[in-house]
């Protein structure tokens, strides 16, 4: 039987930082793979299942911020950034891009542990009591969203792909149809944490995320600005138990 613990890829350049964490990983109780470049990290994706990574901006070649964004264009994988102390402009491309969240270095590895399995609760790749939006599928605008399976499909039923990201942003809607929420309330429900000053993260994911789901992203119908407020979901919202 196939180990069910999740699959944690640790990108880092520095021996040290990558083994060490990948060692204190599998410690608690998760599946560890360590990379030392992106190159080795696109190649242990396509030979293993990954469903979180922990990656460093800062590394020689391919660098972290153009790993993260191909992960974030092409799936709906977690990332958590490892970023230095004053790499606040890097954090926050990090962020923009569709990072899940960060750790600043040097970092504490219980603080990590702790970020890794919030990201892989709000992901639902760790086991929890059931909650019915985590389970069904969700009915709007003649769009649906099949939440366990995280995949989304347009009135004519193609599927549209979803970074993580995104996908957290329309569930935090979905589950609040018709409600201001501002731009800190998004960023605890999508993230679970409190944004820095000038952190525009959640802007951006709207904007992507409009671009996705509304006919017209620069006349939005769906995802309505609420100036001075935030954002607010327009339409009806249905759920369809299965």
């Amino acid at each position: 039987m196939s180990d069910p613990s999740p699959h944690i890829l640790v990108v880092d350049d520095h021996r040290d930082i990558r083994e060490t964490l990948a060692r204190y990983l599998v410690k608690n109780g998760l599946r560890a793979t360590a990379c030392e470049n992106a190159s080795a990290a696109r190649k242990a994706l396509k030979a293993a299942s990954i469903d979180l990574v922990v990656l460093d901006i800062m590394m020689p070649g391919e660098d972290g911020l153009s790993l993260c964004r191909h992960l974030v264009e092409t799936g709906s994988m977690p990332v958590i950034l490892l970023t230095a102390m004053a790499d606040d402009t890097d954090r926050v491309i990090g962020l923009e891009i569709g990072a899940d969240d960060y750790v600043t270095k040097p970092f504490n590895p219980r603080e990590l542990l702790a970020r890794i399995r919030a990201v892989l609760r709000r992901t639902s790749l760790v086991p929890k009591d059931r909650d019915p939006i985590e389970q069904d599928r969700m009915h709007f605008d003649g769009w649906a969203l099949n939440v366990t399976r995280r995949e989304l499909t347009d009135p004519d039923g193609v599927a549209v792909a979803l970074s993580s990201g995104e996908f957290q942003l329309l569930c935090a809607f979905l589950k609040r149809p018709k409600m201001v929420l501002n731009r800190d309330q998004l960023m605890d429900l999508t993230t679970g944490r409190t944004p820095a000053v000038f952190d525009r993260s959640i802007d951006n994911q709207v904007s992507r995320l409009r671009r996705k789901i509304e006919e017209d992203p620069k006349d939005p119908k769906l995802i309505k600005t609420v100036w001075g407020g935030g954002y607010m979901f327009t339409a009806d919202v249905k759920e369809q138990v299965e």
